[in-house]
């Protein structure tokens, strides 16, 4: 029927919307159609686009023809519509289209049946711990978690974003490619984001159960990209390091001969003060897996931990004996030579340790006022009047601390320095302290490159520093020379000259010499501000050595031993008075004497101002 004999209101024209070639044309000159139903296809662009009926009518004509060229706008049915109130005939029963053009298909996607989404979902599958059984109850019957219960531990699964999950080991010469995607599941780690505390964080949890966590090519690409999106975003990256280092039986690279143009170590370590990082260890953790360990800005192993930077194998090829894995590196030995920051029971509380150093990092609430808090007056009883007896130092950091906050790094290691975080109402600090329990809180070689390190940790994660002073200086004698002291103590200047972020010195006690000087940054008038407790005491060196050194004349000059030790002592007690924490006030060498129990309430205005 001619479109000229029928009323020009009921015509309608149906016009395409792109360019590019009819591959389909379904409606035929008489047959009617309802709304929405398929009409042509047109391919444009390597993509199908669907022309469909705009109302209900009867096909009049068609100036186009399958395989027909056509401009967007050109005209591809005309048709008259449909003034009756009934709707016509399904659209199954007017054609004959294709299955695949799902004529009828609700235009909601059914996820389950679409067949683009159930094979992701069965290939996803292969890498989930639900598939993995037997790997998964070995890891358990060691007590261990899987990898990607350690990510749950860490933040909400559902919330984390994986990069990498489909990747497999580069084996698909020597093994199966079906058999690779669930043995060598994400080629051994998992990376993604996930929000831990309400903090976007970069997750790298190897995975032990894949090939004995070793790295390979891609696992290698993984993690580079994981590190490389760090530093675009800034985001704080906390990798689990268990696996035994290279791994050489990658055989599908066959452009790559040593394998040393990897880029792992050095982009990892190249984020140091950029974003902070944290590494977990648990397990064997060998080789190339101990050095991203060891490169970290913190260091949490679990007590089943193994840390070396050669794994049995290597030190057997290197003709050096054969050892067990647990020979090497057992946590006893590197949580007391400092290679181990924090110890942690397991990797479920490495887990909460790990998120609570986040928390602090990036503490964005205020201290709640009305928190369970220590009382303040209980500081002016730590310190005893015996100006020679111990004290427990920890007793007021925590009591100056918000509680349950103090967080303490390398408490084995060079045990005369205390180091670690806290918050003070709220504020995010970084603590040194000498510890006169240990060596009368001297200053050794150990304890110095401590100080010196966590110091330099605090400045590239802009952390505020309190100094908590009380030593008798730097530790003397031939035994400690012979271990570079004089070049090791120098380093704890170089780091105090330098540091940019806001420094405060509490004097609590004795602060002695070089070693007080360097507590303090390097002077009293280092730090922002020195206060100092009613029980310090300043000087040169020790009161004893001073009066030694500087009244040898008289001292040598009195004969009767009795008469000797009474000047000794009165001229001990005349440099006490001397140096007393109001002395050294009265002449400027230091900022202010204060009560010990205004001590959190000063350090919060300072911190704050």
């Amino acid at each position: 029927m001619s479109s000229d004999l029928v009323q020009p209101d009921l015509i309608q024209k149906l016009l395409s919307p792109v360019n590019g070639i009819v591959i389909e044309l379904l409606a035929k000159p008489g047959q009617k159609v309802a709304q929405g139903d398929l009409i042509a296809l047109i391919e444009s662009m390597k993509v199908q686009i669907r022309v469909e009926a705009e109302v209900a009518g009867e096909i009049l004509e068609s100036p186009v023809i399958e395989g027909d060229l056509v401009d967007t706008g050109s005209i591809i049915v005309v048709y008259r519509k449909n003034t009756e109130r009934t709707q016509s005939s399904p659209p199954a029963q007017l054609f004959n289209a294709p299955a695949d053009h799902n004529c009828t298909e609700s235009p909601t996607l059914n996820k389950t049946n679409h067949p683009t989404i159930k094979d992701w979902l069965s290939r996803a599958s292969l890498v989930g711990d639900e598939n993995r059984k037997s790997a998964v109850l070995k890891r358990h019957k060691n007590g261990y978690q899987t990898a990607r219960e350690n990510v749950a531990c860490l933040c909400n699964p559902e919330d984390f974003i994986e990069y990498g999950q489909l990747a497999v080991a580069a084996q698909r010469q020597r093994q199966d490619y079906d058999t690779l995607k669930s043995t060598t599941a994400a080629d051994g780690v998992i990376t993604g984001i996930g929000e831990i505390n309400t903090i976007p964080t970069a997750l790298i949890v190897n995975d032990y159960t894949v090939l004995a966590g070793t790295q390979g090519y891609f696992h290698h690409q993984k993690i580079d990209r994981m590190l490389a999106v760090a530093r675009q975003k800034k985001l704080p990256v906390i990798m689990f390091t268990e696996g035994g280092g290279g791994r050489p039986g990658d055989t599908d690279v066959l452009t790559v001969n040593s394998g040393l143009q990897c880029s792992s170590f050095s982009t990892w370590a190249g984020l140091k003060g950029v974003v902070p990082r944290i590494a977990v260890a648990n397990g064997y953790n060998f080789a190339g897996n101990a050095a991203l360990f060891g490169a970290a800005d913190i260091t949490i192993a679990t007590r089943s931990s193994w840390i070396g930077m050669a794994g049995p194998a290597m030190i057997s090829g290197g003709g050096l004996g054969n050892f067990k894995p647990s020979d090497i590196g057992p946590i006893e030995t590197q949580s007391k030579n400092g290679v181990v920051d924090i110890v942690a029971d397991n990797e479920k509380e490495a887990c909460i340790i790990a998120k609570k150093l986040l928390s602090l990092f990036y503490a964005k609430d205020q201290y709640e006022e009305d928190k369970e808090q220590t009382e303040q007056d209980k500081l002016r009883k730590l310190v005893p009047s015996n100006r020679k007896e111990a004290y427990v130092m920890r007793e007021i950091l925590n009591t100056v601390a918000d509680a349950e906050t103090f967080i303490e790094l390398q408490r084995d290691f060079a045990k005369a320095m205390i180091v670690g975080f806290m918050q003070i109402n709220g504020n995010s600090v970084g603590i040194i302290a000498n510890d006169c329990m240990e060596s009368g809180g001297a200053i050794d070689s150990d304890a110095g490159q401590k100080a010196a390190k966590f110091m330099q940790l605090c400045d590239d994660l802009k952390l505020p520093i309190v100094s908590f002073c009380d030593t008798p200086g730097f530790m003397v004698g031939p035994k400690h020379e012979e271990n570079g002291a004089v070049r090791k103590l120098a380093d704890l200047f170089a780091v105090g000259a330098k540091i940019t972020v806001p420094f405060f010195g509490v004097v609590v006690r004795k602060c002695y010499g070089l070693g007080a000087q360097a507590m303090l940054g390097g002077s009293t008038h280092r730090p922002s501000c020195t206060l100092a407790w009613p029980s310090g005491e300043f000087g040169a060196m020790g009161l004893e050595g001073a009066v030694q050194l500087g009244f040898r004349k008289e001292l040598d000059a009195t004969a009767n031993q009795a008469a000797k030790t009474e000047l000794f002592n009165s001229l001990v007690a005349e440099q006490y008075e001397k140096g007393k924490a109001a002395e050294v006030a009265s002449v400027l060498e230091l900022d202010a004497v204060i009560d010990p129990a205004q001590t959190r309430s000063l350090l919060t205005t300072l911190l704050e101002s």
